[in-house]
């Protein structure tokens, strides 16, 4: 279900920049400017682009950072859950062995 609302909020993301683009060409395209004017307008909304690009690609790369660091976590505390139950079967084991020899050496 996460990765569902994940995917959706990625798709929404890219569909917005990708919007944003198209938006931005036709209003460029459409206006009646020079070509010296086409031409900074042109670098000035690249500029954008690329500065709401790297935003989005450091979003992305701290919410991947969190996503493993809890992947982590979570292994982690199963480890030691398993390390704590084997631990415990052991000494049940030990003790159940131990009663039988007692008994078969009486």
């Amino acid at each position: 279900m996460a990765n569902e609302n994940d995917g959706m909020a990625k798709g929404l993301i890219i569909g917005f920049i990708a919007g944003s683009v198209v938006g931005a060409v036709l209003a460029l395209l459409y206006a009646p400017k020079s070509g010296k004017e086409f031409r900074a307008d042109l670098k000035e909304k690249t500029n954008e682009l690329v500065d709401k690009g790297e935003e989005y690609l450091a979003h992305a790369r701290s919410k991947a950072t969190e996503i493993i660091n809890e992947g982590k976590k979570k292994s982690d505390s199963l480890l030691s859950d398993a390390r704590k139950q084997a631990n415990s079967l052991m000494g049940d084991a030990e003790r159940i062995l131990s009663d039988a020899r007692s008994k078969s050496g009486s």
